[in-house]
């Protein structure tokens, strides 16, 4: 069993090949295995994590879920403890393997009640795993909900109840402060509402291995680290250019260029589309102010759209043909969602192999699929992938569980960051840093998959007691 840490890459696997997984080992097995080693996984944790608790309730649902919530309960019996389950299922239509382990827990002397206990220490919602498919009905939707109140105490087996494995989403609020993936990890525990509803989250193959399953996207670990040889030289790492800044949204733009300088860029050039545009960055005075118009492009990795308001719509259609690398953000992919010309230069640069990154949030992401922001979340790894086929783009969709798409199908979920990066201007800082890999020479998955690690990563490790701005992540 691994506690499931953003220190190396993880593969997950959606449904349809845990299902597969399954079926094999089973069949591989004698009966009932899979099913008792889930289980003692489950006990083993709870007792780890909960080791003075006395009552432990085990909400056990109607399906193989709750099979392993009988099994887990017998262990904790058989440990001293006293399990009280609550079960939500009829005997006669419960599973072959559910029914055994009911069986096996009676035997046990496992307590059986039509409620929770009064008072507990310690619970685990073995409800629903990953078979929901709806918003949970009848006596079910009460027991979820009064996990949800109590969800610092508590353990989910698989997933949260009601919580979609493969997409994150959530059906009824589903909340936990640990949860353990058993077989494989799934995908929808790492983003949308997952990552706040799984909590912890603990990994156990439970003796089965995922051969000849691909995995449907992989939990990105950190980038490997850089190092500057003694000869090189600010060519060495090349030339970004920052485009935005419109009248009264500089900020924005500078903001992108300094990230890109911290993160390693040789020279960053910001072309600010205010034509009153200062002549020197006071804060920063190595970033290289230029007309945006003056720029060569050719051999830049540039960072389109920061600030860039309905100023940027005139720069693009030389930006999308021009540049050698490219990260399209904000207001540039605000303008390409309007305009199908724009939309083709974007696509031909795709077809061509120029370099591409795409960094919307989900509001941007619908308006260029002319979708809405929550159909985007609804489904985070598809949007993702439909943009990044669409657009022949690497497609870095952020939120909750960061997702990143590449247009030969190579799906990532960032495991890193927090809300404290829910302010204005940390967009910015991102988008410099990709433009800054990108122009070192890294490919855009890997560029796109790194800034979104290390922005992330900036967050979760960021002193408590200092305020995280924007200008100030562009500096860490």
């Amino acid at each position: 069993m691994q506690r499931v840490l953003p220190d190396r890459p993880w593969p997950l696997h959606d449904l349809a090949a845990i299902r597969r997984i399954e079926q094999r080992a089973a069949a591989a097995l004698p009966p009932h295995t899979l099913m008792q080693r889930a289980g003692l996984a489950v006990a083993r944790l709870a007792l780890a994590l909960a080791p003075h608790a006395r009552t432990v309730w085990v909400a056990c649902g109607p399906g193989n879920n709750g099979g392993d919530g009988f099994e887990a309960a017998l262990h904790l019996k058989a440990w001293g403890k006293e399990p009280v389950i609550t079960w939500l299922g009829d005997e006669a239509r419960a599973p072959a393997d559910a029914r055994a382990s009911l069986q096996r827990a009676r035997a046990a002397g496992v307590r059986f009640a039509s409620e929770p206990p009064p008072q507990w220490d310690f619970a685990l919602d073995a409800l629903l795993g990953i078979g929901a498919a709806r918003a949970p009905e009848g006596a079910l939707a009460p027991h979820i909900a009064y996990l949800n109140t109590n969800s610092s105490r508590v353990l989910a087996v698989d997933v949260p109840s009601a919580l979609d494995a493969n997409k994150g989403t959530s059906l009824h609020g589903a909340r936990a402060a640990h949860t353990l993936s058993l077989l494989a990890l799934k995908p929808g525990l790492f983003t949308a509402q997952g990552r706040d509803a799984a909590g912890r989250v603990w990994f156990d193959d439970i003796g089965v291995a995922t051969d000849g399953e691909a995995p449907c996207a992989l939990l990105s670990g950190p980038p490997p680290e850089r190092t500057r040889p003694h000869a090189s030289h600010k060519g060495s790492y090349g030339d970004v250019a920052v485009i935005g800044g419109a009248p009264g949204m500089a900020g924005a733009a500078l903001l992108a260029g300094r990230a890109a300088l911290h993160h390693g860029a040789g020279r960053v050039l910001v072309g600010l589309l205010d034509e009153r545009m200062p002549a020197l960055d006071a804060d920063q005075p190595d970033l290289m102010l230029r007309s945006w118009d003056s720029l060569a492009l050719e051999g830049m990795s540039v960072a389109c759209g920061c600030g860039g308001g309905d100023a940027v719509r005139a720069a693009l259609p030389r930006v999308l043909s021009a540049a050698k690398a490219l990260v399209l953000d904000a207001d540039a992919l605000n303008a390409v969602a309007t305009d199908p010309q724009l939309q083709e230069l974007l696509a031909a640069r795709g077809r061509r192999g120029a370099a591409t990154v795409l960094t919307p949030h989900p509001l941007e992401a619908a308006r260029l699929l002319g979708a809405d922001a929550a159909g985007v979340q609804a489904d985070r790894l598809a949007a993702a992938r439909t943009l990044a086929e669409r657009f022949h783009a690497v497609t870095l969709l952020k939120g909750s569980g960061t997702v990143i798409a590449s247009p030969g199908g190579d799906l990532r979920i960032n495991p890193t960051g927090n809300a404290r990066l829910a302010i204005a201007g940390t967009g910015d800082v991102q988008a410099g840093w990709v433009a800054a890999r990108l122009a070192a020479g890294e490919a855009p998955m890997d560029a796109a998959s790194a800034a979104a690690w290390l922005h992330g990563n900036a967050a979760d490790q960021w002193p408590a007691d200092r305020p995280l701005t924007a200008n100030a992540l562009a500096a860490w």
